[in-house]
Protein backbone atom coordinates (compact mmCIF):
# COMPACT_ATOMS: atom_id res chain seq x y z
CA UNK A 1 0.00 0.00 0.00
CA UNK A 2 2.73 2.45 0.96
CA UNK A 3 4.70 1.59 -2.18
CA UNK A 4 1.67 2.31 -4.34
CA UNK A 5 1.16 5.64 -2.59
CA UNK A 6 4.83 6.57 -3.07
CA UNK A 7 4.71 5.55 -6.73
CA UNK A 8 1.55 7.60 -7.28
CA UNK A 9 3.13 10.61 -5.58
CA UNK A 10 6.29 10.34 -7.69
CA UNK A 11 4.26 10.09 -10.90
CA UNK A 12 2.13 13.08 -9.91
CA UNK A 13 5.20 15.20 -9.13
CA UNK A 14 6.77 14.17 -12.42
CA UNK A 15 3.65 15.21 -14.33
CA UNK A 16 3.61 18.58 -12.53
CA UNK A 17 7.27 19.17 -13.36
CA UNK A 18 6.63 18.37 -17.02
CA UNK A 19 3.65 20.75 -17.14
CA UNK A 20 5.69 23.50 -15.49
CA UNK A 21 8.50 22.95 -17.95
CA UNK A 22 6.09 23.10 -20.89
CA UNK A 23 4.53 26.30 -19.54
CA UNK A 24 7.99 27.83 -19.11
CA UNK A 25 8.95 26.93 -22.70
CA UNK A 26 5.69 28.40 -24.00
CA UNK A 27 6.25 31.63 -22.07
CA UNK A 28 9.83 31.92 -23.26
CA UNK A 29 8.74 31.34 -26.86
CA UNK A 30 6.10 34.04 -26.55
CA UNK A 31 8.56 36.46 -24.93
CA UNK A 32 10.99 36.07 -27.83
CA UNK A 33 9.08 38.39 -30.18
CA UNK A 34 8.98 41.20 -27.61
CA UNK A 35 12.69 40.90 -26.87
CA UNK A 36 13.57 40.79 -30.58
CA UNK A 37 11.56 43.95 -31.17
CA UNK A 38 13.22 45.75 -28.25
CA UNK A 39 16.72 44.82 -29.39
CA UNK A 40 16.06 45.70 -33.04
CA UNK A 41 14.54 49.10 -32.26
CA UNK A 42 16.33 50.24 -29.11
CA UNK A 43 19.79 48.81 -29.68
CA UNK A 44 20.69 49.81 -33.24
CA UNK A 45 24.35 49.06 -32.54
CA UNK A 46 23.54 45.32 -32.50
CA UNK A 47 24.24 43.93 -35.99
CA UNK A 48 21.26 42.20 -37.62
CA UNK A 49 22.97 38.78 -37.65
CA UNK A 50 23.27 38.96 -33.86
CA UNK A 51 19.73 40.00 -32.97
CA UNK A 52 18.39 36.44 -32.79
CA UNK A 53 21.35 35.24 -30.73
CA UNK A 54 21.17 38.21 -28.38
CA UNK A 55 17.45 37.60 -27.96
CA UNK A 56 18.29 34.05 -26.94
CA UNK A 57 20.74 35.33 -24.32
CA UNK A 58 18.08 37.62 -22.85
CA UNK A 59 15.45 34.86 -22.78
CA UNK A 60 17.90 32.33 -21.30
CA UNK A 61 18.82 34.71 -18.48
CA UNK A 62 15.36 36.09 -17.71
CA UNK A 63 13.66 35.18 -14.46
CA UNK A 64 10.21 33.58 -14.57
CA UNK A 65 8.42 36.82 -13.63
CA UNK A 66 10.30 38.66 -16.38
CA UNK A 67 9.40 35.98 -18.92
CA UNK A 68 5.73 36.37 -18.02
CA UNK A 69 5.96 40.15 -18.41
CA UNK A 70 7.75 39.88 -21.75
CA UNK A 71 5.29 37.25 -23.01
CA UNK A 72 2.41 39.58 -22.10
CA UNK A 73 4.14 42.44 -23.89
CA UNK A 74 4.45 40.32 -27.01
CA UNK A 75 0.63 40.32 -27.11
CA UNK A 76 -0.25 43.83 -25.93
CA UNK A 77 2.74 45.66 -27.35
CA UNK A 78 6.19 46.75 -26.36
CA UNK A 79 6.54 49.88 -24.23
CA UNK A 80 9.16 51.59 -22.07
CA UNK A 81 8.65 49.04 -19.29
CA UNK A 82 9.50 46.26 -21.76
CA UNK A 83 12.68 48.10 -22.72
CA UNK A 84 13.56 48.51 -19.03
CA UNK A 85 13.12 44.77 -18.39
CA UNK A 86 15.31 43.84 -21.37
CA UNK A 87 17.92 46.43 -20.38
CA UNK A 88 17.99 45.00 -16.85
CA UNK A 89 18.49 41.45 -18.14
CA UNK A 90 21.20 42.65 -20.54
CA UNK A 91 23.13 44.21 -17.66
CA UNK A 92 23.57 40.90 -15.80
CA UNK A 93 27.01 39.28 -15.88
CA UNK A 94 25.58 35.97 -17.09
CA UNK A 95 23.86 37.69 -19.98
CA UNK A 96 27.01 39.64 -20.83
CA UNK A 97 28.98 36.38 -20.96
CA UNK A 98 26.36 34.86 -23.24
CA UNK A 99 26.44 37.89 -25.54
CA UNK A 100 30.23 37.74 -25.83
CA UNK A 101 30.21 34.01 -26.55
CA UNK A 102 27.52 34.22 -29.20
CA UNK A 103 29.01 37.31 -30.84
CA UNK A 104 32.40 35.66 -31.25
CA UNK A 105 30.78 32.48 -32.58
CA UNK A 106 28.68 34.28 -35.20
CA UNK A 107 31.00 37.07 -36.25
Amino acid sequence: MIRALILTSVLALSACAEMESAADRTGRNAATSAVTEVIAINFPQVPKPLIESFTGCVIDNAQAVEVRELAKDSLVGVDEQTVAVVRSILSRPETQNCLRTRATTIL
